[in-house]
């Protein structure tokens, strides 16, 4: 693996723990309440991240899954908490899908970072380039989960 490649899957990984450091504390009910003014909650935040990373992979190898498709119905964008039913993953199992998913998509992607795909409408042709995008993604969605907190 490329030096470079080691840094990235390093950001991602040290990125990911500092989002879920952010919800170390916080309880399920906690993870549940939308503050006024806001549309989502902390838990819709953490199923957006690691949804919207496989959705970005997806763009770009054009493989398709069963569970992106149905995480797409709570966590897709303009979706929110009000969809959320029983068979909706808890916020437990989020954090969980969340800090397994940084190595997977090492396991599974990492010898072919710069292999040259399809582009998406954003241009992006390879999952190195997804995976920038995703950390920034992420990124906002952590200033989020942050302003969450301030209102709880």
């Amino acid at each position: 693996m490329k030096k470079r490649h080691e840094v990235l899957f390093n950001q991602l990984e040290t990125y990911r723990s500092e989002t879920l450091a952010l919800v170390e504390k916080i309880t399920e009910e906690e993870a549940e309440r939308i503050p006024t003014g806001f549309n989502n909650n902390i838990r819709w935040n953490l199923g957006h991240i690691y949804l919207d990373q496989y959705l970005w992979i997806e763009a770009v190898t054009k493989e398709k899954s069963d569970q992106t498709r149905m995480l797409n119905q709570w966590f897709g964008f303009g979706t929110s908490p009000t969809n959320f039913n029983e068979s909706t993953p808890s916020f437990t199992v989020l954090k969980e899908l969340l800090r397994s998913q940084p190595m997977q998509i090492k396991e599974k992607y990492g010898d072919h970072l710069e292999k040259e795909l399809q582009p998406t409408e954003m241009g992006m042709h390879s999952i190195e380039q997804v995976l920038i995008r995703t950390i920034y993604h992420e990124g906002l969605h952590a200033a989020a989960i942050q302003y969450l907190k301030r209102f709880m």
